[in-house]
């Protein structure tokens, strides 16, 4: 059936003919009766990555297939959502190895970009808890691949945006936990050069994330809240948490109505929101525990949230750039808050070592911003490109909507290796989307 379908970003908007499937038999007969495709889930990468003429949803194939709750070894189809894995594990004490800022993506996607959470300097990415997976080539055939079988087309998988072939299953590792509950400490930040400091200081913590404020100049410059997390144990709830230690949280959701007027987003909002959040937080620290939905997910809570920016939809800019290129960091937070571009959402998140083909993951500085789309933003992300190559850093594809093909060249030094094994097992560039298009990743 056609019909227009944007991602998280609602940038760009396509007409596209999207298909379903809910059994194997099914999928076959897709992948043999179209001669182009990209497999899509829930559509909350935020650029064109699962956009293309002909997208196959694997959102009706989302079964779970096995959950062994003793070895926390879970099993199910790529169209299952985190939020309902979520829902089955935590009262068994259990929680995602790792998670993204929502929960509401599919196992499929969060392969295919292969995530990453607070926690990458200390669990690493999604691909590093995964035992073995199955994916749909475009010939049909199913084959199954791990990180000691069939290697090659399991590297080319993990953050290979879907060009390796329709990911089927997964089977992956859990978390143990003892409560639902996390056990959170909030460190507020001067100025970046702190904001910094107080990263390497708690770097022993298992989840930790920044936001920062990118609008604010002079000797405030990078002003920021570090969020600290680990999961609570009984001993740290309180006497009523304790009665239902592995509770889930409470379903408190509001929906963003409408999209807001371009003219809204602003400097001026910007700063407003800025100045208010950094308020917030009286203290210099602050103590406390709470349920795991707030911390992990806190937009979680309003439904399309990304309305908020506009019609003309939003470009989420994430780049990583090594542990010792902070004057990079320095550079690009200047050239934001020069242009008044600033961003609601600055996260702030460090990564470990992660040596891979196509994950994003590298060790380093890691900030994702959220720009409303308009005149001349472009044109000036492209000056940011230039800035994080310049500094040896590259840009995440699963939130990417313009980049150009030399720049993910030269942030991805075995690029040429990924495009290798996606001809061998996409040899006819059948499976293809906007984004590799663009990118060059499947042409022939």
């Amino acid at each position: 059936m056609k019909k227009s379908i944007a991602n998280w970003g609602n940038y760009p908007v396509v007409e596209s003919d999207e298909q379903f499937f809910s059994f194997t038999d099914q999928l076959n007969q897709l992948v043999k009766n179209n001669d182009e495709f990209i497999a899509r889930g829930n559509g909350r990468c935020y650029g064109d990555a699962s956009l293309a003429k002909k997208t196959i949803s694997t959102l009706k194939y989302d079964n779970i297939l096995s959950f062994d709750i003793q070895k926390g070894i879970f099993e199910c189809q790529s169209g299952l959502t985190l939020d309902k894995i979520l829902e089955v594990i935590v009262p068994k004490g259990w929680f995602l190895p790792v998670t993204p800022g929502t929960k509401f993506i599919t196992v499929g996607g969060a392969v295919a970009s292969d995530v990453h959470g607070k926690n990458h300097h200390i669990d690493g990415s999604f691909s590093n808890n995964i035992v073995d997976m199955d994916i749909a080539l475009s010939s049909g055939e199913i084959i199954s691949c791990s990180p000691v079988h069939n290697i090659d087309l399991f590297e080319a998988t993990c953050g290979g945006m879907g060009l390796s072939g329709i990911i089927t299953r997964v089977k992956f590792r859990l978390k143990k936990i003892e409560t639902s509950f996390i056990k959170q400490k909030q460190v507020k930040a001067e100025n970046l050069e702190e904001i910094i400091s107080l990263f390497e200081k708690y770097n022993h913590y298992t989840y930790s994330v920044a936001w920062i404020d990118c609008l604010k100049k002079g000797e405030n410059f990078g002003r920021s809240i570090l969020i600290l997390g680990e999961h609570a144990t009984i001993d740290d709830l309180n006497e009523k948490q304790k009665k239902e230690p592995l509770q889930l949280p409470k379903k408190k959701q509001i929906t963003f109505p409408f999209n807001l007027p371009s003219w809204v987003l602003n400097a001026f909002t910007v700063k407003a929101f800025n100045f208010l959040y950094y308020g917030k937080n009286f203290k210099k620290e602050i103590n406390n525990v709470v349920s795991y939905e707030p911390f992990f997910y806190p937009l979680d809570a309003i439904l399309h949230w990304n309305r908020g920016y506009g019609k003309n939809g939003f470009v989420q800019y994430q780049f990583v750039l090594p542990l010792e290129a902070k004057q990079g960091l320095i550079e690009i937070l200047q050239r934001i808050s020069d242009k008044g571009l600033g961003s609601f959402l600055a996260v702030l998140k460090v990564f470990g070592k992660q040596e891979s083909i196509i994950s994003f993951p590298k060790e380093g500085y890691t900030l994702a911003l959220d720009f409303p789309v308009r005149k001349g933003l472009l044109e000036f992300l492209d000056e940011l490109d230039k800035v994080v190559l310049q500094y040896g850093g590259r840009i995440y594809m699963s939130k990417d909507a313009r980049m150009k093909p030399e720049i993910l060249e030269g942030g991805y030094p075995e690029l040429d290796k990924f495009k290798e094994i996606i001809k061998k097992y996409n040899p006819d560039g059948k499976i293809h989307s906007i984004q590799s298009d663009r990118l060059f990743l499947t042409s022939n």
